[in-house]
């Protein structure tokens, strides 16, 4: 039998009630921990480990699963994400045109490694495998913008200035 641990501290969380509230609404099938996790990310911003628990307290899916998918899949974070997510492009175009370049200029401005959050929780770098704009390489995005034949690196810091506004 399996054994429900008490969250009465997490329901003073807003974020645990609608994740409740989510999990009740589903109707259970095999296959619901990747839209579940999903959902928990669009509420939390990440996954820590308690929030891996209270999902399999609350449905019959293993932690170990859950914790295995949210490890395996990019799009998840375990770890808690900067304000503006900065993603440099280290596709085979971008990496032929510099892009490690960008990776080191961005992680130098930051103080940060790939995967890394600034202290401030203003940005986190990431590395993409491919954004898609092969033909703007050397290319990195923050957010939404994206920046496109960035041969210059020495124009960085100034981008990134613009988010700190």
């Amino acid at each position: 039998m399996n054994q429900r641990s008490c969250h009465c501290d997490k329901m003073k969380d807003e974020r645990y009630l609608e994740l409740k509230s989510y999990l009740e609404a589903l109707t259970e099938t095999d296959g619901m921990a990747m839209q579940i996790l999903q959902e928990a990310q669009r509420i939390f911003g990440y996954l820590p480990l308690d929030v891996h628990k209270f999902i399999a307290d609350n449905t019959r899916i293993p932690i170990s699963e859950l914790f295995g998918i949210s490890t395996f899949y990019s799009q998840f974070s375990t770890s808690p994400k900067g304000k503006h997510q900065i993603s440099v492009c280290l596709g085979t175009a971008c990496y032929v045109k510099g892009a490690q370049k960008i990776v080191d200029k961005v992680a130098d401005a930051l103080d940060i490694k790939v995967g890394g959050t600034t202290t401030d929780g203003y940005f986190t770098l990431d590395a993409a495998r491919c954004i898609g704009c092969c033909g703007l390489s050397p290319v990195m995005m923050i957010d939404e913008d994206v920046y496109a034949n960035l041969l210059n690196v020495d124009a960085i810091p100034e981008i990134l200035e613009k988010y700190r506004a």
